[in-house]
C-alpha cells in the first residue's frame, strides 16, 4: 500500500530523541552517540527515523543528543541538505548548560522541555516526538489522521506484544480508542488484568498486550503547556506525563502491527542487522515508497573474488576475497582476505581506504590492513568501523563465551564485539 504525506507540511515538525549514554550498546557508543551507530552496513540508527519522517512529508525536524555527539553533527550536515526553496531542515539541538538551566537533560521529557525555546519559533499545530534508536516504517500521516478524528490532545503509538516482552514495556489498556490505564513495565504476575483486544491475527501470535513504543504526537500547545506549568517537574515521557494525563486528557492509542524493534541493547542490535539477510526481510529496505535516506559516498561497487555468498548484504564499496560468507552484513569499504569464512557476523567496514604507501607501511611495522586478513574464521561477531583483523584469526562468539570486556573486545550474550580501530594481531583466538 502507497505511503501517504501529510498535506501541509507546516502542520506538524518532528523531534527526534538521541537517548542517553547507550551503555547497553557499548562498546559501539564508547566514542559515539546511539543515533550515530551504524546499521545494514551504510546507514546510521537516526536515519530511520528521519527517513519516516520525510517519506512522509515531515520535513522540520530537531535532534535532541548530548553524549558523543560529534560523530552524529558530521553525518547529519554531510547528508541532509535541502533546496534553498525550501523549509526543510534537520538540526541538532545539543544539550547546553544556559544561565537559567545548567543542568544537562534529565530525561525525554527535559530534553524536550530544553529544547522548547529553540522549537518555539517554529509554528506547527502538532509535535511528533520520536526516539532515534528503533527500527521500523511507520505512517505518520495516518497516526496524524487518527488523533485528529478522535480529537486526541496526545496520541501514543502502541504494537501488540506478547507476554515474555510485555515486563519490558509501558502497557496500556483503551477504549475506542482512547486510553484508560496505563502502567510501566508490570511484573509477570499482574498481567493478566492488562489483556487487550489487538485483533486476531495479533491474537493468534499472542500479541494480546498493548505497549507504548515511545512515539507521540501531541497538540502543540498542551505540550508547552505541559512541560512549562503543569508537569514542570516531570523528567520522563512514559514514566510521568503520560501516565498522568490520561485522566486529565484525550490520550488516544494508535497501533501498529508492522516490524518494529527497539535497539536497546547489543543483542537487539545484533538480531536486526542479521534479520536483514532473510529471504524476505520484515524490516523492508527494498521499498519504492520507503527510501532509507543517507549519506552518498559516491563509492564504486562491490568487488568479489572467489566467495561463496550466502544470505549476505553486501555495502558499495567493499572488496572480498573470502572463501565463504553466510548470513552476514558486509558493511561499507569492508575488506576481508583469501581463504576466510565468515557467518553470522556484522562487519561496519572501515571510513576510508589504504594507499598502497600506507599498506607498505603497514608491513614494515608489522601491523595488519584494515579489514580481515587471510584464513579467518569469524562467527557471531560485530566487527566495529576501522579494524584490523591479522591473517589465521578466530573469533566463535556463542553461549559459551562469558561475557567480559577486553581492551580490544568486549563479549555481550556471547556476541564478539571488536572494538573500533582495534588491532587484532596474526593467529589471535576468542
Amino acid at each position: 500500500m502507497a505511503i501517504r504525506t501529510i498535506t501541509h507540511s507546516r502542520e506538524i515538525l518532528s523531534v527526534i530523541l538521541g537517548g542517553g549514554a547507550g551503555s547497553r550498546l557499548y562498546p559501539l557508543t564508547a566514542s559515539r552517540s546511539k543515533p550515530a551507530v551504524p546499521i545494514a552496513g551504510k546507514y546510521r540508527l537516526v536515519d530511520i527515523p528521519i527517513s519516516n519522517c520525510l517519506n512522509n512529508g515531515i520535513g522540520r525536524m530537531f535532534v535532541l543528543t548530548q553524549f558523543n555527539s560529534a560523530s552524529l553533527n558530521r553525518h547529519i550536515k554531510n547528508t541532509y541538505h535541502f533546496s534553498a526553496f525550501s523549509k526543510a531542515f534537520v538540526d541538532i539541538l545539543a544539550a547546553e548548560q544556559t544561565p537559567d538551566n545548567p543542568a544537562w537533560y534529565q530525561g525525554t521529557a527535559d530534553a524536550v522541555r530544553q529544547g522548547l525555546r529553540h522549537i518555539e519559533p517554529f509554528d506547527s499545530d502538532y509535535i511528533l516526538i520520536l526516539s532515534g534508536d528503533q527500527l521500523y516504517q511507520m505512517d505518520f500521516a495516518e497516526m496524524l489522521d487518527n488523533h485528529k478524528a478522535l480529537g486526541a490532545d496526545i496520541t501514543v503509538a502502541t504494537i501488540p506484544v506478547a507476554q515474555r516482552e510485555a515486563p519490558e514495556f509501558g502497557i496500556l489498556k483503551s477504549d475506542e480508542g482512547l486510553i484508560t490505564s496505563f502502567v510501566e513495565k508490570p511484573k509477570k504476575e499482574v498481567l493478566g488484568d492488562w489483556v487487550s483486544e489487538t485483533g486476531d491475527e495479533m491474537k493468534a501470535a499472542g500479541r494480546i498486550y498493548l505497549a507504548s513504543m515511545g512515539i507521540y504526537i501531541f497538540n502543540r500547545n498542551l505540550l508547552f503547556d505541559l512541560l512549562q506549568n503543569e508537569f514542570k517537574a516531570a523528567t520522563d515521557f512514559g514514566k510521568e506525563i503520560i501516565p498522568q494525563s490520561i485522566f486529565k486528557y484525550k490520550v488516544a492509542s494508535y497501533q501498529y502491527s508492522g516490524y518494529w524493534t527497539d535497539i536497546g541493547n547489543i543483542y537487539s542490535f545484533f538480531e536486526a542487522n542479521l534479520d536483514l539477510t532473510k529471504d524476505i526481510p520484515d524490516f523492508n529496505m527494498f521499498d519504492n515508497e520507503r527510501t532509507i535516506y543517507t549519506r552518498s559516498r559516491m563509492l564504486p561497487p562491490a568487488k568479489i573474488s572467489g566467495t561463496t555468498l550466502e544470505k549476505t548484504l553486501v555495502a558499495e564499496g567493499s572488496i572480498l576475497n573470502a572463501s565463504r560468507i553466510e548470513h552476514s552484513v558486509i558493511g561499507i569499504r569492508s575488506r576481508v582476505g583469501h581463504g576466510s569464512t565468515i557467518v553470522s557476523t556484522y562487519i561496519m567496514g572501515s571510513d576510508y581506504y589504504e594507499t598502497l604507501t600506507d599498506i607498505s607501511d603497514a608491513a614494515a611495522k608489522g601491523i595488519p590492513l584494515l579489514g580481515v586478513g587471510d584464513r579467518c574464521y569469524i562467527k557471531n561477531a560485530i566487527l566495529d568501523k576501522n579494524v584490523r583483523i591479522g591473517n589465521d584469526v578466530r573469533i566463535n562468539g556463542g553461549s559459551h563465551l562469558e561475557n567480559t570486556d577486553h581492551a580490544l573486545y568486549t563479549v555481550k550474550d556471547g556476541i564478539v564485539v571488536v572494538k573500533k580501530g582495534a588491532i587484532i594481531p596474526n593467529g589471535f583466538v576468542i
